[in-house]
């Protein structure tokens, strides 16, 4: 039995009409980079792209060809830095959302300190 529709134009569809699902899509791309796993990242944020600005106005945005840009987020793709680094930032600008990090320790440290910062716990850089 043949399925009616693709993964893609599946989740394209929910996240078209759930802002809180395109807000995970995109925290779940950014966190799966920030874990190093560049391959499974870069498919996050292709999917991320086309469920919502699309290629066309992300290339325009960015001031780079849109076919550029899907070979960067693709299995043989190699994105620069600079350009990963602008492509979130207008992603996160058009979704009028803010990409925040939170370290949390996976086990104690050597001084014999908590595992992970209580709740709300968080302080910027510098901060005492």
């Amino acid at each position: 039995m043949a399925l009616s529709r693709t993964f893609k134009e599946t989740v394209c569809a929910r996240a078209q009409h759930d802002p809180a699902y395109r807000d995970r899509m995109l925290q779940e791309a950014v966190q799966t980079l920030v874990a190093g796993d560049m391959e499974t990242a870069k498919s996050l944020l292709q999917l991320y792209v086309n469920a919502t600005v699309g290629f066309q106005e992300l290339g325009r945005a960015m001031d780079m060809a849109p076919q550029s840009l899907t070979r960067m987020l693709g299995p043989d793709g190699n994105p620069r830095a600079n350009n990963l680094c602008a492509m979130l930032a207008f992603l996160q600008a058009h979704a009028g959302a803010e990409i925040t990090v939170d370290v949390r320790r996976t086990r104690e440290s050597a001084d014999g300190g908590d595992p992970a910062p209580a709740e709300g716990g968080s302080e910027p850089v510098g901060a005492a």
